[in-house]
């Protein structure tokens, strides 16, 4: 009986070390085709363009966007192929993050720059080669791939260009204009001044396009001036030309700032401005810098979006009124006969009667309509090719952004809204984002000369 009991519990044993084994194995099984899967994957990175490439030549950007899900990305190339003459123009690998789960970046997205000239390809035709791969094991550790190729044509010659007419002289806070033609479709084109760009629009003419630019109230020096096209292959001429600047003299104004203006003011800019903090002429101050520089970003940021056509004709209407403040005025604020703070006013003040109506300077349409910060309620119009026009402290907007207005139709009525003291128009014209001068736009014979001349001569 003793031996029977025995191996019965032998067999228990043996039988439980068996499945034991058996789940062990099967567990290794499972674990080693997790990792399988994982390391083994079969699925190809994506690779795609934002836009097409037809034409290589100067220096240019490709925005790409690579991306894989599983294993990440292992490496990104791309070579420029004519013949038998292969050339890499980039050759990038990412470092292996882990060995199970994602190893690479799932994503690139970047502007690649490419300077096919500098790689030695000959005029013709080429092809360029985008190769992305993973992480995978797959492909005997190669990791899959993703292949994209673009026939594209080399083009080492830059465009002609030349100076049909050219603003001479310019004044601080003034506006000019270049007209000039290239002798093919250029893909960007404008004029240079210093560090600034003031892109251009198609003229009248083929081949022939328009460029407006102005300089900040406080230019010093106009630095170099310059006509530019580039073509698609990124093939780039520059044309300069000299332009002389004349000086304006400094205009000074003083603003008293007093504790009724501060009560009737500040309940107005918390209720848009909550952050604001401190006492009375700490809050003033805030909206008077912070606040302005936020206003100065909103509308650099609406005029950057400009109609490609000339929607005005001929001067901009000025207001009926008594002007009360002029453009660049250089206002020093005073608090109990202290100077509390400074600031540039940009653009003129006319006063008329309380809640007068206000009406388009110039055809034009409405790409702002609402409240912002110093100005209070205020409307731009978009007048075309980087022009714009600036209405603000308005009691009311009798317009919607979109709509196209005529010159001289009401679009809101005169007040005090933002950082006014009491019932005007403050009255703004701005290039490409620049304040400049109204005084010019409101001049027929300014704009004869320096517009229409110009123009009617392409």
């Amino acid at each position: 009986m003793t031996d029977i009991r025995l191996g019965g519990a032998s067999r228990r044993r043996g039988g439980f070390f068996k499945t034991l084994l058996l789940a062990l194995l099967a567990t290794a099984v499972v674990a080693l085709g997790a990792a399988a899967w994982l390391l083994f994957e079969f699925e190809r990175p994506t690779v795609a363009l934002d836009r097409e490439l037809r034409f290589l030549g100067g220096r240019v950007e490709l925005p790409l966007h690579a991306a894989d899900k599983k294993s990440g990305l292992r490496a990104l190339e791309i070579t420029l192929v004519q013949g038998e003459r292969s050339v890499t123009l980039l050759d990038r690998t990412f470092p292996r993050q882990s060995w199970f789960g994602a190893a690479g970046p799932a994503t690139v997205s970047e502007k690649v720059a490419i300077d096919a000239q500098k790689a030695g390809i000959k005029e013709g035709s080429a092809e360029l080669v985008v190769r992305v791969r993973d992480f995978s094991l797959n492909g005997l550790f190669r990791g899959n791939r993703t292949e994209l190729r673009m026939p594209v044509t080399m083009d080492t010659k830059p465009p002609t260009l030349a100076l049909a007419h050219a603003q001479r002289s310019i004044r601080p806070g003034g506006s000019g204009l270049v007209v000039y033609t290239v002798s093919e479709p250029p893909a960007r084109h404008g004029l240079q001044v210093g560090e600034r760009f003031f892109p251009g629009f198609p003229g009248t003419k083929a081949n022939t396009f328009v460029a407006y630019f102005a300089l900040p109230w406080d230019t010093r020096e106009l630095g170099s001036t310059r006509v530019v096209a580039a073509d698609e292959a990124g093939n780039e001429a520059a044309l300069p030309f000299a332009a002389s600047l004349r000086k304006v003299p400094e205009k000074r104004d003083a603003i008293t700032i007093s504790d009724g203006f501060l009560a009737q003011k500040l309940p107005e800019f918390q209720a848009h401005y909550p952050e604001m903090q401190g006492s009375p002429v700490e809050q003033y101050l805030y909206v008077n810098n912070q606040v302005r520089v936020q206003n100065a970003e909103v509308i650099a940021r609406v005029c950057a979006d400009t109609d490609p056509q000339q929607l005005w004709a001929d001067r901009f209407l000025r207001m009926p009124g008594a002007g009360r403040a002029q453009f660049a005025d250089q206002r020093t604020y005073l608090y109990n006969g202290q100077a509390i703070d400074t600031q540039t006013h940009l653009g003129v003040d006319i006063a008329s009667t309380a809640q007068a109506p206000i009406r388009a300077a110039n055809r034009g349409r409405v790409v702002f309509a609402d409240y912002l910060g110093i100005y209070g309620n205020m409307i731009i119009l978009d007048h075309g090719q980087g022009i714009a026009s600036l209405y603000s402290h308005l009691s009311t907007i009798e317009t919607t952004v979109g709509t196209l207005v005529e010159k001289d139709q009401p679009i809101g009525r005169s007040g005090a809204s933002g950082m006014a003291g009491g019932d005007h128009l403050h009255f703004s014209m701005l290039v490409h984002g620049l304040f400049v001068t109204p005084v010019e736009w409101w001049d027929q014979h300014w704009i004869d000369v320096t517009i229409k001349n110009a123009l009617h001569g392409q």
